[in-house]
């Protein structure tokens, strides 16, 4: 079993909802909770099926594919894990591509696409197509989302018009603490 870290999609809905909630925004960015996640940490995988291409370098993964890496998890159908052979035969695993629909899961939030990218290499995380982020009752949609687990920065990009069902622009709903009700039990 191999131990896979799926980079956790965990965007900060603060500064997400100042510019989403005004509905001017084709992109937005934040802070993810995956900030300084460890790339380095162990990768978990589990399928009902693996292909090992060795001379590709790389290995295939069907069928109820899970993957996690501390304390983030991947779920899709299928996942080609990309590696090279370092000195010492060690095996490193490079990338993860996740086709047929992925879940990417943090402790404090979810992400979904049609397609994920985790490069371990560069510390990112993409997930294209169909993108959806949840962090409690706050959602964000749209058509790419991009995590740097250096920085913790995430961006939510609308896409071109007409290439996914935002039509080119970030959607989000977001909670809002109910302040009137809290200022009516003061007095």
């Amino acid at each position: 079993m191999m131990r896979m870290r799926k980079a956790g999609i965990i965007l900060a809905v603060t500064a997400l909802v100042a510019t989403a909630a005004a509905g001017q925004v084709r992109q937005h960015s934040s802070v993810s909770a995956l900030k300084g996640h460890n790339t380095n940490a162990p990768v978990d995988v589990s399928a009902d099926r693996i292909e090992v291409q060795d001379r590709a370098d790389r290995a295939i993964f069907t069928g109820n594919v899970h993957a996690t890496q501390t304390d983030m998890t991947l779920d899709t159908p299928r996942l080609t894990v990309a590696y090279s052979n370092a000195a010492g035969g060690k095996t490193q695993i490079q990338r993860l591509d996740a086709a047929g629909g992925v879940t990417v899961k943090s402790p404090t939030e979810t992400a979904k696409g049609d397609f994920g990218i985790y490069d371990l290499d560069r510390k990112l995380i993409t997930l294209i197509g169909n993108v959806q982020l949840n962090q409690e009752q706050n959602q964000v949609n749209g058509s790419r989302l991009v995590i740097d687990l250096d920085s913790g920065r995430a961006v939510v990009d609308g896409g071109p018009p007409g290439v996914n069902s935002s039509g080119g622009r970030v959607t989000g709903h977001f909670t809002v603490p109910q302040r009137q009700q809290q200022q009516q039990q003061k007095q």
